[in-house]
């Protein structure tokens, strides 16, 4: 079993925590939403409501065996917030898996990570991504040793598929 940080805030897409989720804990794995909006949820665009489980300020990299990173306009809430930049940058530097859908690869921008590595991203991402260095593919998925990228949530399927087995 393995323990993944989940990071987001406000206006996150509701699928792409929901469903993934869904995947990584019914194959045994345990998610922990971690946010720093002063409430106890975080509000998702389509109305869900995601408890949230610890702040980002008691987030720990050496605590956790993965992180995620739902899209929506959660990502680029959190690419301003030096806390949630800084937790990812060390996250992708441990060589620990990271998994990023939608917009959520912008805050590799901001953690100076995306400059050499290989990803995809929401197609208003993809250009801001490929200004940052990263060699930019439009596919569902994208692997580069750590890092797991995805574009949209019709992508999850195969999203999901990909990041369980990275756990295994």
């Amino acid at each position: 079993m393995s323990k993944i940080a989940a990071i987001m805030t406000d206006f996150v897409e509701d699928i792409e925590i929901t469903s993934t989720k869904e995947a990584l804990e019914n194959a045994g794995n345990e998610v922990v939403v971690i946010s720093d909006n002063g409430k106890d949820h975080v509000d998702g665009k389509q109305g869900s409501t995601i408890s949230v489980d610890q702040s980002i300020e008691d987030g720990d990299v050496s605590s956790f065996d993965a992180l995620l990173i739902p899209g929506g306009f959660s990502p680029d809430q959190l690419r301003t917030d030096d806390r949630y930049v800084d937790f990812t940058k060390k996250f992708v530097e441990s060589g620990k898996p990271v998994f990023a859908i939608c917009h959520g690869p912008q805050i590799f921008i901001q953690a100076g990570v995306a400059k050499g590595r290989t990803m995809t991203g929401f197609t208003s991402v993809r250009p801001d991504l490929a200004n940052a260095g990263a060699n930019v593919k439009d596919e569902e998925v994208v692997v580069d040793d750590n890092l797991i990228t995805s574009r949209t949530p019709d992508d999850l399927d195969t999203f999901n598929k990909e990041i369980v087995n990275a756990l295994k």
